[in-house]
């Protein structure tokens, strides 16, 4: 049987996960990296993306928006900057606010609105309704 490696993640506010798994696949920086245990320890820039973990025949799901992972050969460390299951996204809540991200740049060009600061909330809405449909939700 093959060994789990811990799963944490960790966000500013609370512990969010900490688990054995089978495997987890998380969406850097440089791209998307999956780690066994064993795996050769490294420390990795988080994008705003989908993170999956595998423990036997269940696979789940969770939004992270940014921040860090560090791996070690039995342990991988999500520290986020927010966080979510899938299962506990609400649906609803991420429709508005990517509806208030697109009005937010459809003005950007009219008014002095952070174009930067629109764009990535319209990132982060549209992952967590992606991966709400993946694991379930709320709504």
């Amino acid at each position: 049987m093959a060994k789990k490696i811990k799963l944490e993640v960790v966000t500013p506010d609370k512990l969010l996960l900490s688990k054995e798994v089978d495997v987890v696949v998380c969406t850097g920086t440089e791209g998307e990296f999956g780690v066994l245990y064993g795996h050769v320890p490294f420390l990795a820039t988080l994008a705003v993306g989908e993170m999956r973990f595998r423990d036997g025949n269940q696979t789940d799901y969770a939004a992270i928006a940014g921040g860090f992972a560090e791996v070690t050969g039995e342990r991988v460390t999500v520290l986020a900057e927010a966080a979510e299951l899938a299962r506990e996204i609400d649906t609803d809540r991420a429709k508005s606010a990517r509806e208030r991200a697109e009005k937010r740049l459809a003005q950007a060009q009219a008014e002095e609105i952070d174009f930067a600061r629109a764009e990535a909330a319209m990132k982060r809405a549209m992952l967590r309704m992606r991966v709400a449909d993946r694991g379930g939700s709320l709504a």
